[in-house]
């Protein structure tokens, strides 16, 4: 039960009422019995966001879609890995002194490093915000080859030149993915309420691709029932979720995780 000494927590984004950030957060919470509470809250204007952070010393902030980017403008202090990756989905309160970060990047490679290694992997990744830039800087980081599709190519050229990346497209209908390991969806294509929708069509995909979705509502999206249907190999957007909500946790709490118990909290919950 939250009292006058509970420590808040918070995710700012929009939309947030998909979000299955605070029952993961506040399932944890419980696990180790600590007085902390986490709430998901609709933002549109980031400045005045962290303005009332500030005033309202909430001590620790995830960052969602639409606002990992633009956060970096209003922050104190930047990390090295979040100024590297250019967005960041964690913020730190420290006596009023926000300070980004980002473990983005780490849910992903953990998600990814359970199905497969990643030295030397062709990787295509779809799309070019905040979300595409963590996880491009985490593969890079693991020795993959990565090219990036976008729905405008110059979004995708400055990612290329920013992270070195093998090439640049525009997603279309003639993508030809045939000699890549790895498809990652970093976009919120297929997100809910547009469960009808898929960044790629089904005849993009082949039995021997792995198929990563960062959208987990609906859990099975409709590129990961695709990628079923074509014998590949799904990842599910839940576990980037997870494991790199595991570090925001230990970044707010000082505690270690108990990913056991969050994972099981973010199953069945479609």
């Amino acid at each position: 039960m939250s009292d006058a000494k509970t420590k808040l927590c918070c995710l700012i984004g929009n939309p947030v009422d998909h979000s299955l950030s605070p029952q993961m957060f506040n399932h944890g919470f419980q696990c180790l019995k600590l007085n902390f509470a986490y709430v998901a809250c609709r933002v549109t204007d980031v400045q005045k966001a962290l303005e009332g952070i500030r005033a309202l010393q909430i001590v620790g902030i995830n960052v969602t879609i639409p606002h990992k980017v633009s956060v970096l403008k209003y922050v104190d202090r930047i990390d090295s890995q979040a100024r590297e990756i250019g967005a960041a989905n964690i913020i730190i309160n420290k006596n009023g002194k926000l300070i980004a970060s980002n473990s983005d990047w780490i849910g992903a490679v953990r998600a990814l490093r359970e199905k497969t290694t990643l030295r030397n992997k062709k990787i295509a990744v779809i799309g070019a915000g905040g979300a595409a830039r963590a996880i491009i800087y985490g593969l890079k980081k693991n020795g993959a080859d990565v090219s990036i599709w976008n729905r405008t190519i110059k979004g995708a050229q400055k990612l290329v030149k920013e992270f070195s990346l093998q090439k640049a497209y525009e997603l279309n209908n003639r993508m030809d993915f045939s000699t890549f390991d790895i498809i990652i969806n970093a976009t919120a294509i297929g997100m809910t309420p547009r469960v009808d929708l898929s960044p790629i069509p089904a005849s993009a995909i082949f039995p021997h691709h792995i198929i990563f979705d960062i959208v987990y509502t609906p859990s099975e999206t409709k590129l990961l029932k695709m990628a079923k249907e074509k014998g590949a190999t799904p990842i599910f957007g839940y576990k980037m979720l997870l494991y790199g909500g595991a570090a925001s946790f230990e970044a707010f709490t000082g505690r270690k995780a108990p990913v056991v118990a969050m994972e099981k909290s973010l199953r069945n919950y479609d």
